[in-house]
């Protein structure tokens, strides 16, 4: 099993249109992979602006095709490809959706965003299960480095999915996200750094470039975090790819010198797996 790995994070700016947006998504990733990414890392909702305006709009054009595309720049650029999320109709119920698919264009997992982001905070009122139904599970997946785990934005906030996930032998998360200016500055990279510690894997905080003007500003700021918390890249809130090497040998390391899996109370509380 291989235990080096070169990934990169597209830190895009959602345009209005999608179509446009799609075009430079495309552009970004092929940029990473020409320079050596293996895993490639988009935004929450890449392809629609985050509104609940767009949401509908987006949804309305359905959502095969830019899965399909999605495929497409896998398969074409032979890297794994950790797509970000987007709206996903299905049954009549819309999901913010993650998929993710390997080097051949194969879906090999689909993430729907499990804790909506619901909120109340000075400025600013959102709900977004006015718009989504909540994803009902963990995702975890393989791939030829080992195992690895999906979660979206919100999901960060809550530490039992992530001990989920690593408990089922995740080694790296990915976190497609989109904090804003208020939650941004005070809990981005603390809630990164936070569950890389807990859990002693990598997290890969994959954001949006901030559309300043538009009625929901991205914090930006995508950031790699290795198992003992240290940021190992980081990026400002400007449309940028973002690369960081990684080394799956650390993740044996922090956990053999700080061994908190072995010390794990089950008797006491339930760890999910």
């Amino acid at each position: 099993m291989e235990k080096k790995l070169k990934l990169a994070v597209c830190q895009l700016r959602t345009e209005l249109d999608q179509d446009e947006t799609m075009e430079k998504a495309a552009r970004m990733l092929h940029e990473a992979a020409r320079n050596g990414a293996q895993i490639v890392v988009l935004p929450e909702m890449f392809n629609c602006p985050y509104s609940r305006e767009y949401f509908q709009r987006c949804a309305g054009r359905g959502h095969e095709a830019a899965v399909a595309a999605m495929s497409g720049w896998a398969r074409e650029n032979g890297v794994l490809l950790v797509g970000g999320s987007i709206p996903e109709l299905h049954d009549g119920k819309l999901y913010n959706s993650c998929f993710v698919f390997d080097e051949e264009g194969r879906q090999i997992a689909r993430h729907r965003k499990v804790h909506l982001f619901d909120v109340d905070l000075p400025g600013m009122r959102f709900r977004e299960s006015d718009t989504f139904a909540p994803g009902e599970e963990i995702t975890t997946f393989e791939t030829r480095w080992g195992t690895m785990g999906a979660a979206i934005c919100f999901d960060v906030r809550f530490p039992e999915l992530f001990r989920a996930m690593a408990s089922r032998g995740a080694q790296i998360i990915f976190l497609p996200a989109q904090f804003n200016g208020t939650t941004g500055p005070a809990h981005w990279e603390l809630s990164l750094r936070a569950r890389a510690v807990d859990n002693e894997l990598f997290v890969v905080g994959a954001s949006a470039a901030r559309y300043e003007g538009f009625s929901y500003e991205s914090w930006g700021h995508s950031a790699v975090v290795d198992p003992f918390g240290e940021i190992l890249a980081a990026c400002g809130d400007e449309e940028t790819i973002l690369y960081a090497e990684l080394d799956l040998d650390r993740v044996a390391e922090v956990r053999r010198r700080l061994p908190t899996f072995l010390h794990l109370r089950e008797e006491i509380y339930e760890v999910a797996k």
